[in-house]
């Protein structure tokens, strides 16, 4: 199978997933209980669109708690190369529709002093993907925004990654550039990946 067969096939297998919104709140709820996330200052969310996970309740709800709820944006680094820009959130009332209808900071406040975030100073981030497996490994949409994001951060940010279970492959295709997740979430599973290679659950 071709990495472009093997995420066909999760695209549809998470198009097809029934009961998102109710599996969405037991995933994200298995999210915020993760001791990563107990210990963790600031903390990026996605905002979901189309298939994926759904988000949005939770963290307009988190909104309220003591951490530094950060979210990723679609932009361009000085080179035209696609980067995600990290926002610091205050009220989803400051976002608008962007790329895809993703929820975003409206572009004349990109940049901001006192918003935008550092990638350095993430502590536990929160991945979206099309496929994973049971290692860690991720396949996204390809378009290498994430991977570029990856590069950047701490080596001590944590990578955590919601899905549904029906998103999960016996083995992802990872390429040498790829990165593999520190722990994956599904409705079913909440399985820690070592180092080593090795997992538990």
């Amino acid at each position: 199978m071709t990495k472009k067969q093997q995420r066909r096939q999760a695209y549809d297998a998470r198009n097809a997933q029934i009961n998102k919104a109710q599996l969405s709140e037991i995933i994200c709820n298995k999210f915020l209980s993760q001791v990563e996330y107990l210990h963790a200052d600031t903390v990026m969310w996605y905002l979901h669109c189309r298939s994926e996970v759904q988000t949005l309740k939770v963290v307009a709800k988190e909104l309220g708690s003591t951490k530094r709820i950060v979210i990723p944006y679609c932009t361009e680094d000085h080179s035209g190369q696609p980067q995600l820009g990290l926002w610091h959130l205050n009220d989803l009332s400051e976002l608008v529709a962007g790329t895809w209808g993703i929820l975003e900071p409206p572009r004349s406040q990109w940049g901001k002093k006192g918003r935008e975030v550092n990638p350095q100073e993430l502590d536990l981030i929160m991945v979206p993907g099309v496929a994973f497996d049971s290692y860690g490994g991720r396949l996204g949409n390809g378009a290498g925004y994430y991977d570029r994001l990856f590069q950047t951060i701490n080596s001590d940010a944590i990578l955590t990654a919601v899905c549904y279970q029906t998103q999960i492959c016996d083995k992802v295709i990872m390429e040498k550039h790829d990165v593999f997740m520190d722990r994956v979430i599904t409705e079913e599973r909440n399985t820690i990946i070592n180092k080593n290679g090795s997992k538990f659950s």
